[in-house]
C-alpha cells in the first residue's frame, strides 16, 4: 500500500510540474505577444485624414457655446412641440440635445489640443 502512495505521490508530483512549466510558457508567450502588440501600436501612424482635418479646421471658427444655444433651443422647440400636441415631433428634436451637447464637447477638445499632434489647423488641409 505505501509504494502505491509513493507512486501515486511521485506521478502527481511529476505532472504537478509539467503543468507549472507548461504555464509559466504559456504566460511568457503572452507576455511577448502582449509587448509586441504595444510596441506595434506606438508605431503605427494615427494621423487624421484630409477630410476630418477639413472639418476640424472649419468647426474651430464657432464659439463653443454655439453648440450649448443649439442644444438649448432644441429643448425648448421640443417642450413648444409636446405642448401643441405633437409628441412624435417632440421626442424627434428632443433627440438633438445630446447630439449637440456631444458636438460641443468635440469642438472643445479639438480647439484645446487639436485633433493631430503632427498637424495644424494651419496646415491647408486639401
Amino acid at each position: 500500500m505505501a509504494g502505491m502512495m509513493d507512486t501515486a505521490r511521485n506521478t502527481i508530483g511529476g505532472a504537478t510540474e509539467s503543468m507549472r512549466g507548461a504555464v509559466s510558457g504559456a504566460a511568457q508567450s503572452a507576455r511577448g505577444a502582449v509587448s509586441g502588440a504595444v510596441e506595434a501600436l506606438r508605431h503605427t501612424d494615427h494621423s487624421e485624414g484630409r477630410v476630418a482635418r477639413a472639418i476640424e479646421e472649419q468647426t474651430a471658427k464657432l464659439p463653443s457655446d454655439t453648440f450649448l444655444w443649439a442644444a438649448l433651443g432644441s429643448m425648448g422647440l421640443s417642450l413648444g412641440l409636446q405642448m401643441a400636441g405633437k409628441k412624435e415631433m417632440s421626442n424627434f428634436v428632443g433627440q438633438w440635445v445630446p447630439t449637440f451637447l456631444i458636438f460641443g464637447l468635440y469642438n472643445k477638445l479639438v480647439k484645446l489640443h487639436g485633433s493631430d499632434t503632427e498637424h495644424s489647423f494651419n496646415e491647408p488641409a486639401i
